[in-house]
Order: structure tokens, then C-alpha cells, then sequence
């Protein structure tokens, strides 16, 4: 396993961590002795609240494999409260896994407010990590992919980029961090996982609880299937629901909506970027249903699509590009081409689930072919958005998804997946955990999660209709309820 600016003598064995610089063409030697805190050429600055250290860290690409020395070099953003610059190798970590999956962690303009600042007040400092695949951690798309061959041997890359490697990433770099602390306790880290970060912590806890304080997890209490359709039949109604809150409070986009898939329907509109603008993409705007203030988001655009149609007779370039910057699947593959396989366990495919759930079970209330529209009981009924789901269609209408098509082909069929939870582990769980789950939570469903935090010994789970998937970027309340869950100072859940 190589190791950035370390001559070959000093290259470490596969299964090992190493630090690395954040200035790769740097040609002054590290000592493999220096603790990764007291590196000096590390890029560091401040933002308001917190100085930040941008540190990387080259991992085994497949953990499980010892001779294979195929690497990923994971980026983390260490954050240490303003004023305590000088006890990083004392203040306890938390680390904060971020949703998606495919999706990175950003610079946080300040961390005088949010979560940030909540963590901070139980005496944390922070560590932000961009999973691999994404952000500046060995990120996944069609020019990184190339480079690894054919179609196969791309798929077989990309199979290692699930929950459990994104987990055994962030246990080495917690022994790198802590190594020297004096007592195991020190030794541990604390977790925060919102959405899909929450799947991840559950398979930390599968897999190394002893490395973990305690847990906080937002929205993200995973399902423990071993394959996703019954994901789908749970979050299609909710979906259906959100639709029909949409339309009651703007009960006028029912005809707009109509006016642009019939335009739709009938026209190529091509986006900005080469995509295709076809009606059933534009159906998936309906994501944005399941954050607060996503009604009002997606209405906009709706509003201004409309708009276009009566006025010009097509869509305006400035529309077209506010609709894809709404669509974030070019930009973060692994969100299409991964997303179902983090319910696939034990030898299931995906197969394109939420697919296959519509076309048996949803296929009319969520119906894009104008023909067929016009052909339903109730021809002038509302057209319904879609939500968190992927389809194969996509890979035609998304201009970079065309690009990994043959891979994610290759993937949804894919039947090698191992175990991600261990349902005993969990079950003799020791490690505090507070979960917070959504009861109107259109991405994670709220049932389905509540059986798994019953799986989960001492799992203090709060469901709340006070705030839907987004919860912990809108309010501080999160965070801090959660926390007082894990001290005792609320009991009467």
C-alpha cells in the first residue's frame, strides 16, 4: 500500500491506514512516527467557532482482502473548537456520516450554530468525512471509472463502496487519530449519521461496537431486509400522501403540472448538460416533498415552467437549468447506480425494485405517458410527482448516467452482496443509542425503522411529526434532544 510522500521502504502493509498529505506533490519525507494530530504541513484554517485541519488518509480498497493492495484515499475535515487547538489528542471525536448514498459532507460556514455547535457544547471536536465515492474521497463517476477498464471490472470497483467498507474506512482512521490516547474509553469515537449515515452507524454497531462512545442517529434507522421492495411498498403511499398535500395547497399546479408533461410528452427538451428532459423526469422533482420547504421549492419551479409554456411556447434555458441544479444524480452517481443495493444483503439483487413495485402496484397513480393519462377513470386527476426512487429509464435521461449505464446495469443484477447488519450484535448492543425517526418521513419509513430500533438493545428511538427527513439541518432541537435522551434527562419515551 503506498503511502503519499513516503519513500517505498516506509510503505505500509494492506489493512493498515496511513495518513496523507493534502499536498500530494510535496517532496519533503513524513516520518511514519508522527501522530497524524502533529503534522505540521497539514492545510489548516479557521472558520467561525472552529480552526479546520483538511486531512487525507489512503485506505484498502477491499478490507477483506489482504493482498489486494488496491487503495482509496479518504478526505476528512477535522474541526477542533476555537481555543482548544491544543487538546486534540484529549477531546473525544464525534464523527458525522452524511446521507445519501453518494453524497459528501460540505465545509460548514461556521459551527457557532446546528448541530455543530451542539456537539462542541457536549465537548466534542468534529470529524467530517466524505465516504468514499464521494467529495474528495476516491469520488465515483464515469471519468474517474474509466481508468479501471471494462464494464466488469468497473462494477467489481464499485461493489466496495457500500456501508460496510465506508464503516471499516473510518474505523482505521480512528486508530490513526487516537492512536496513544491511555484508556480504551478515550479510544472511542461518538457517531452521527442522518439518513444514510444512519445505516452506516447501524453496521458500525455490527461490526465494531467496542470502538463506539455512543450514537445519535436522524432519519436514518435502517430497514433490516435483505432486499428493497418492501422499502417501495411502504414509501409509495406515503408518496401518494405527500402528492396530495402538495396539490391542496397549491390546487392550481394541478393543471400547470398537466400543461408541461403534455409538452413534455411531445417534445425532446434537452438540458443544459445534454440530459433529456422527459416527463417522467420531471415527475422526480417530487424528492424535494420529503424536506421542509420542499412543497414551495418544487411550486417554483412548476410555477416557472408554466410560465414559459403560455408565454414562449417551450421552456427557457434559465428554467431548464434550475430544474437539473434541482436533480442532483449527474452530479452524484453513486446515488442512482448504489442506491438499492443498501438494502441487498446475504446474495439479493436489487433489480431495479422501486421499478418493479411501481410497474406491479403504483403504475397508474404515478403514470407519466400522456396517452395513459388521458385514458384514466378520471382523466383530469392530478399527475403525482415521484420521490426517493431509482429506475433503468434514468440511465437514458441523465446525461452522466448514460455514461455508467453498462455498470449500473451490471450492478442492480449483481447477487454477490454479503451481510451489512448482524441482527445478534444488535441485539446484545451495549453502546447508547438515541435515533430520532420521521413519522411523515417519505425517504426512510417510520415503520420499518421502528422494528429495527426494537432490534437494537437500549435504543432510544423518538418518532416526532414536528419535522420531516431534513430535520437536523433545521433545527437545533435534533441534536439536542437526542443528546438528552443519551444522558437520561428525558424517560418518558
Amino acid at each position: 500500500m503506498s503511502i503519499h510522500n513516503l519513500p517505498k521502504s516506509t510503505v505500509a502493509q494492506s489493512g493498515s491506514v496511513q495518513p496523507s498529505s493534502v499536498q500530494p506533490t510535496t517532496t519533503q519525507p513524513i516520518s511514519a512516527d508522527i501522530h497524524e494530530l502533529d503534522r505540521t504541513e497539514i492545510e489548516s484554517y479557521y472558520i467561525p467557532g472552529g480552526k479546520v485541519y483538511e486531512r487525507f488518509f489512503d485506505c484498502p480498497l477491499d478490507h477483506q482482502q489482504p493482498a489486494d493492495t488496491r487503495q482509496v484515499r479518504v478526505f476528512a475535515r477535522h474541526i477542533v473548537p476555537v481555543g482548544k487547538e491544543d487538546q486534540m489528542h484529549s477531546l473525544p471525536f464525534i464523527v458525522y456520516l452524511q446521507g445519501g448514498p453518494g453524497f459528501e459532507c460540505s465545509l460548514p460556514s461556521s459551527v457557532k450554530g446546528g448541530w455543530y455547535a451542539t456537539a462542541i457544547s457536549e465537548g466534542f471536536q468534529l470529524l467530517l468525512v466524505d465516504q468514499r465515492g464521494t467529495g474528495l474521497s476516491a469520488p465515483i463517476s464515469a471519468h474517474t471509472l474509466v481508468q479501471h477498464g471494462s464494464t466488469a471490472a468497473q462494477a467489481e470497483y464499485v461493489q466496495h463502496f457500500r456501508a460496510d467498507s465506508i464503516v471499516r474506512d473510518c474505523e482505521l482512521i480512528r486508530k490513526a487519530l487516537c492512536r496513544g490516547r491511555t484508556s480504551a474509553a478515550s479510544q472511542k469515537v461518538a457517531l452521527l449519521g442522518q439518513s444514510f449515515g444512519g445505516f452506516c452507524i447501524t453496521t458500525y454497531l455490527s461490526l465494531f461496537p467496542n470502538s463506539i462512545s455512543r450514537a445519535l442517529i436522524t432519519g436514518g434507522v435502517p430497514p433490516l431486509l435483505d432486499s428493497p421492495d418492501a422499502v417501495y411498498h411502504a414509501t409509495y403511499p406515503r408518496m401518494i400522501t405527500r402528492n396530495q398535500q402538495y396539490y391542496a395547497k397549491f390546487p392550481r399546479d394541478i393543471a400547470r403540472v398537466r400543461t408541461i408533461i403534455e409538452h413534455l410528452s411531445a417534445a425532446d427538451v434537452v438540458l443544459p448538460d445534454g440530459g433529456c428532459l422527459t416527463a417522467r423526469r420531471f415527475q422526480q422533482l417530487g424528492i424535494s416533498f420529503g424536506r421542509t420547504g420542499g412543497f414551495d421549492s418544487v411550486h417554483r419551479l412548476v410555477l416557472r415552467a408554466a410560465s414559459d409554456l403560455e408565454t414562449a411556447g417551450s421552456l427557457s434555458v434559465s428554467a431548464l437549468t434550475e430544474i437539473a441544479a434541482a436533480q442532483s444524480f449527474d452530479t452524484n452517481p453513486l446515488y442512482c447506480i448504489m442506491h438499492e443495493s443498501i438494502y441487498c444483503q446475504n446474495g439479493n439483487a436489487s433489480r431495479w425494485a422501486a421499478h418493479r413495485v411501481r410497474e406491479a402496484s403504483f403504475a397508474s397513480a404515478f403514470e407519466h405517458q400522456w396517452d395513459r393519462i388521458l385514458q384514466r377513470s378520471d382523466p383530469a386527476a392530478p399527475v403525482y410527482f415521484t420521490g426517493e426512487s431509482v429506475y433503468p429509464w434514468m440511465l437514458d435521461d441523465y446525461a452522466e448516467l448514460r455514461r455508467l449505464k453498462d455498470v449500473a446495469l451490471s450492478l442492480a443484477e449483481y447477487t454477490g452482496w454479503g451481510r451489512l447488519y448482524d441482527t445478534d450484535v444488535l441485539a446484545a448492543n451495549t453502546v447508547p443509542v438515541a435515533a430520532v425517526s420521521y413519522y411523515n418521513d417519505m425517504f426512510v419509513d417510520v415503520g420499518l425503522s421502528e422494528r429495527t430500533a426494537q432490534t437494537i438493545a437500549g435504543c432510544h428511538q423518538w418518532i416526532t411529526n414536528e419535522f420531516h427527513h431534513n430535520g437536523l439541518g433545521v433545527s437545533s432541537h435534533v441534536p439536542e434532544y437526542l443528546f438528552r435522551l443519551l444522558k437520561g434527562d428525558i424517560t418518558d419515551l
